[in-house]
């Protein structure tokens, strides 16, 4: 009979060969458990962040992926990410529910109203400006994800970009909680706004006019450029100029017309506010 002793000693010692050993093992687990205890510890702070910019806005997000995005510039996006993970695509669609909330909001609140001043009042309340100053009420300039563009620039930036946001944070809420949750963010956010006497309306000439006698510019000139069209429908193609800057040009069924359109090009163009042309 043949002895075994040797060989069951020879295994039983023998190491494990896919064994790691216990200080491995040990590190291994300190490892994960200091990865773990960092990932909950952002994610605890993300939840937070985002829990106090809804508790502002009013709504709760079911996907707040969507707020994310809706404070998101691109300068924030690594080159690898796409245009459409900021505000950008919200900003399109929050735009256009604002219009049709404020439009119908504005159809209850004046019967009396005729299609030209609803639409003189809609211009007023859903203009940058406006939705800039919604979005300053709720304090979300600080809350913008911008990329590494130094404290100055960030500063005017955030300011540049406040209307912009205000109507992405809009289309998030839309996509987020539907026609509804939208409806209750703008009533409360423009009733008051709403019903605030309007301010007397000054058109885009006046404008651009006192615009360019603050800068010590001259009185802006206009030009016709071209007259195209028959006799009884002629369409006017009309130039405005200005000392150092570019001509702007505007089209209309009348001279009139077409020169309010070219200083309304103008006045957007370098970012004069106080036209209630729109």
């Amino acid at each position: 009979m043949k002895d075994d002793t040797a060989d069951i000693s020879t295994a039983t010692s023998a190491p494990d060969a896919g064994a790691s050993p216990a200080p491995a093992r040990k590190k291994a687990r300190k490892k994960r458990a200091k990865s773990a205890s960092k990932a909950g510890a952002k994610a605890a702070n993300k939840t937070a962040a985002t829990s106090a910019i809804e508790a502002r806005l009013g709504h709760t997000f079911a996907d707040p992926a969507l707020l994310v995005t809706a404070m998101t510039h691109v300068s924030a996006l690594k080159p690898s990410h796409k245009r459409g993970e900021s505000y950008q695509r919200l900003e399109f669609l929050g735009d256009h529910v604002l219009g049709l909330i404020v439009s119908d909001m504005l159809y209850r609140s004046f019967p009396n109203a005729d299609e030209g001043e609803l639409s003189k009042r809609l211009a007023d309340l859903v203009r940058k400006e406006s939705c800039a100053d919604v979005a300053k009420s709720l304090g979300l300039a600080d809350d913008i994800k911008l990329g590494a563009v130094g404290a100055g620039a960030s500063a005017r930036l955030r300011k540049s970009v406040l209307g912009d946001i205000c109507e992405a944070v809009i289309g998030a809420v839309f996509l987020d909680g539907g026609y509804t949750a939208a409806q209750q963010f703008v009533e409360t956010n423009w009733t008051e706004r709403m019903k605030k006497p309007r301010q007397p309306l000054r058109d885009a000439k006046t404008v651009l006019q006192e615009w360019a006698q603050g800068k010590g510019l001259p009185t802006p000139v206009y030009r016709e450029v071209e007259r195209t069209g028959p006799h009884h429908d002629p369409q006017f193609r009309v130039a405005v100029d200005l000392p150092g800057l570019a001509p702007a040009e505007g089209v209309g069924g009348s001279k009139r017309a077409a020169e309010k359109v070219a200083a309304s090009v103008m006045i957007e163009r370098e970012g004069v506010g106080g036209s209630n042309d729109g």
